[in-house]
This record gives structure tokens, sequence and C-alpha cells, in this order.
């Protein structure tokens, strides 16, 4: 063999290896021909309503700011109950956000709303081929029609190492300063049910916490010489709960939205990546570029049915039971059972899969992809099969989940 071949013998060997270890870094060129991310339009529920919302033919509240987005949330099936309250300036709204006036989040399976007293509305969406769409648009304040901006500058925060650089969600957790500026950040790089809980919520406030110890929710720093000291912010104490739908910032709607979040970035990836290697294959997908799909599936299966989620807090978590319900009205139900069903004692849901094999990102995934999903489940929920990856679900429960799955998820067929 000449050096020309041993090289790329070589190459091909290393490019095996990264994708084998999951280390491959992935920075796609979002405007590239196989992407087209700011060209094509999105396909999303949201997207779809445009017109109807910017022609006024949404019925909505304009009486007062508070109204409008009461009313916006109920017209897009968005409960109020989600809302989760964020008081860190970071967000594309920074200079309103501060523990006087945080920002409120809400959301649902497929559409999240922010929103800051006094500011804009920020709506992402998620289309099944181009992950998370952004878009932007004023309260309207007269009698003017909506008009809504699709928000390009999201993408400094929403398409970087926190969603593995596609088109995604991201929740920061931060050490906030009394104004709400950020002194240090935590859980970088990775979103998801299996970031400790420790490192989540920095910069958030959370009540129903069941007196859990340990997170950085509902504090703000000092730093001095280098060390930062901490000091309680009770939710409510610097800003009127009256003027958000609900008084709450509930930890279930947190911890849901946490495990929503990961998901949606995992199928981003997958999707943008198989697009990817098929273009530079002109169309075909190599051995080395079938690996990485496989990769990408692999850890989507793992995620799916919650692998790596790490352990609630040992007195369980209450849930705020106004959420409890509005979660329940969207249930995908088979036998009585729903991969909404929740636990709350130990673990988040009582059948580990997730319900989000029920949405449209999942539906829409690249057939490379999705088979291989579709498999690696099969494989991981088949009876009497002792996976050691997957010991933790017992066979009961694997029952249980592989009734729903073959009822609802087209192609599945396990036994």
């Amino acid at each position: 063999m000449n050096r020309a071949g041993t090289w790329v013998g070589a190459l091909a060997l290393t490019l095996m290896a990264v994708v084998a270890s999951g280390a491959a870094e992935f920075e796609p060129d979002l405007s590239a021909e196989a992407h087209r991310y700011f060209d094509r339009v999105p396909t999303d529920r949201f997207t779809r309503r445009l017109d109807e919302l910017e022609g006024g033919r949404v019925e909505l509240d304009r009486s007062s700011e508070l109204a409008f987005v009461k009313s916006l949330l109920k017209a897009l099936g968005i409960p109020e109950s989600s809302q989760m309250l964020v008081f860190s300036n970071t967000s594309l709204q920074l200079s309103l956000i501060n523990p006087s006036n945080p920002r409120a989040l809400y959301f649902n399976d497929e559409l999240y709303l922010g929103w800051v007293p006094g500011g804009k509305i920020e709506m992402a969406t998620i289309d099944a081929e181009l992950g998370a769409v952004f878009y932007i648009f004023d309260v309207p304040r007269s009698g003017g029609n909506i008009r809504v901006e699709r928000a390009r500058r999201c993408m400094n925060c929403h398409a970087n190492e926190d969603t593995f650089h596609v088109p995604g969600l991201a929740v920061k957790s931060v050490a906030p300063a009394a104004g709400g500026g950020s002194l240090d950040s935590f859980r970088k790089e990775i979103s998801g049910h299996g970031v400790p809980l420790a490192e989540r919520f920095g910069g958030w406030h959370v009540t129903g916490d069941g007196g859990m110890d340990g997170h950085l929710g509902n504090r703000m720093g000092k730093l001095f010489q280098g060390e930062i000291t901490w000091t309680p912010l009770e939710p409510g104490k610097r800003f009127d709960w009256n003027r958000y739908p609900v008084s709450t910032s509930d930890l279930l709607p947190h911890l849901v939205h946490e495990h929503q979040v990961g998901g949606v970035n995992r199928m981003a990836r997958a999707q943008y990546r198989v697009r990817e290697l098929r273009a530079s294959g002109k169309g075909t997908l190599s051995a080395v570029a079938q690996s990485a799909v496989e990769e990408d599936a692999r850890e989507l299966v793992r995620y799916l049915l919650f692998a790596d989620e790490v352990p609630l807090p040992s007195a369980g978590v209450p849930g705020d039971e106004a959420f409890r319900t509005d979660f329940a009205k969207a249930r995908v139900v088979v036998e009585g059972r729903s991969l909404k069903d929740f636990d709350l004692k130990t673990r988040l849901f009582r059948y580990r899969c997730s319900f989000l094999v029920h949405t449209p990102q999942f539906a829409g995934l690249d057939p490379e992809v999705w088979g291989r999903v579709l498999r690696g489940l099969e494989s991981a929920l088949a009876s009497g099969r002792a996976n050691p990856e997957f010991r933790y679900l017992g066979e009961d429960e694997k029952a249980a989940i592989r009734s729903i799955l073959r009822a609802k998820v087209a192609g599945f067929v396990g036994r």
C-alpha cells in the first residue's frame, strides 16, 4: 500500500474510533444546502397557525398584558400551571429580567412560550426537520395586528455546545448576582434527566420542592475574593405573584421540562447528523457514517428509556396538583396506562419510556435513525431478555411499555 493509501486507511480507523467513543465533535453549518435552517419554512404546530394569529383570527383578550398572555396560553393549549420563573438575565430580553421582574416560561409537549412582564412574547417550537425554531412578537397594546418575527439572534444560545450545536432548547443554571447577572454557571453542555439535581435551578425560583435540600434555586450569590456566598431569595419576596397567571414555579414542571429538553436536543442532533452524513456521501451512508448514526440512535434509546435518570429526593416530589391535572389531559392511554403516568417517589414516571415517542418530532425522525431507534427499543424491552444495560426495567414494566408502543407507535412490533 502506498503512503496515501496508508493515510486514508488510518484516517478511516481514527474516524471509526472517534464515532465509537461518542467523542466526535459535530458542528453543522445551519445554512448549508443539507439543512437550510434559515430558508426552509417550518411545518410545526405554531408556524401553521401564524397566518391565523397575525390575521386576528385567534380570539385573544387584549384588555391587559396579563390577560393577553393568559388567553394566548389557552389558545395554544399550553397550561398556565407549567409556569417556571427565572430571575437571572440569561435571555434575549436580559435587560428586563431581574429578581424583581422574573421571566416566565410555559410549555406543553411541542411548544415553549417565554414572557417578561413589560417585554415581548418569545416562542420556541419544535419542527421535526429543523429542530427548535424561534419567534418573537410584541404584546399588542392597541388595536393593531400581531406581527411575528422569526428570531435569528436566539441561535447565539440555542445552537451552541449546550444544545449539541444544533437548533435546540437551552436550560441555564447560574449563580445570579443581586441584579440578575451571572457570577458563575453550572451543568455546562449537558441537558436532560441525567443532570444532578444539585446542579440545577441556579437563577430560577422553585416552589413545591418539599423541602429538598441542595439545589441552587431560590438564592442569589455575591462574589468576594473569588468565593461566592449565597443569600436566600424567597419566591414572591421581590415581586408580586399577581402579575403572573399563577403563583407557582413548581418543581414538577421544572423536572418534566428538563426531561423534554434533553429529548428534543438529542433527536435534533441525530436528525442533523444523518442529514449531513448523507449529503457528504452524495446520498449514501458509508460504514463510518452508519456507525455515527447507530451511536446517536443508541444514545437516544437510552435516553427514551431513562437509563441515566437521577433519582428523586428520598421523600419524593409532591407535584403541583394543577400541573398534574393539566399534564394528564394529553395522556395517550392504552389499557388504562400512559407514558405520562407519574411515579414521583423514586423516579419521574411510572413507565420509563418517554412520552416524547408520541410527538411529531419523534415520528419525523429520518428513517435511518427511526428504524434503529425502534429496533433498539424492541431489543431493550423484549420479554424475558436479560439486557444488562436495561436491567432496571422489570418484566411487568417492560410489558406495559410494549403494549403502549405497539398500540401507538407505528412500526413497533416488540414481543
